[in-house]
């Protein structure tokens, strides 16, 4: 597969996307999980460097003003951002990349890098993206509402990309996504 091809998957919280990007990576060779930096917590099953670079606050905002970032955003409270540096090291190793960003930062990538490609993974309806994250056990009432809230926005920001795929079978969205991403990285 050809090398520096950069793949953004965004989705509102709760729609599948990083089991969809993990599981396309898997299927298809040469692509690498681009690590993004943020401010919040770590989860228990998370490791630093691997899911996210963990940054304090304080560090974070350093590297924003040294502009360090090809995006950045605030959300609930924290920043997520996606460093250059990233980018850069898979050129020098000629790997290809896959995001997993919000949908501002996707667009933000598209804008930086022309030839990236965008899918938005959509839920099948709001109340199923409800459950999702409900049952995921990772959000608590506050945190559920701020990220149902978003979803209007995303959605719409979600049509200015190159593709959408509703996530109402998992397995169904994870072959869209890969046939997608495999005619990509043919072009």
């Amino acid at each position: 597969m050809p090398a520096g091809k950069l793949i953004v998957i965004s989705a509102p919280s709760g729609s599948g996307k990083t089991t969809i990007a993990r599981e396309v990576m898997q299927q298809i060779p040469g692509i690498e999980f681009s690590v993004s930096a943020t401010t919040r917590p770590k989860r228990a099953t998370e490791e630093d460097g691997r899911d996210y670079f963990f940054l304090t606050k304080e560090e974070f905002r350093r590297r924003v003003d040294a502009g360090e970032f090809v995006e950045w955003e605030e959300m609930y409270g924290n920043y997520y951002g996606t460093l250059h540096s990233e980018i850069a090291r898979a050129e020098r190793e000629k790997r290809s990349l896959m995001f997993d960003v919000d949908v501002k930062g996707g667009l933000s990538i598209k804008s930086a890098y022309p030839h990236a490609l965008l899918i938005f993974i959509a839920p099948p309806d709001i109340e199923t993206l409800r459950e999702r994250l409900i049952n995921r056990h990772t959000e608590d009432e506050e945190t559920l509402k701020r990220r149902l809230d978003r979803v209007p926005m995303e959605m719409t920001l979600g049509e200015k990309f190159d593709h959408r795929v509703v996530n109402d079978e998992l397995a169904t969205a994870i072959g869209a996504v890969r046939n997608l991403v495999e005619q990509y990285m043919l072009t």
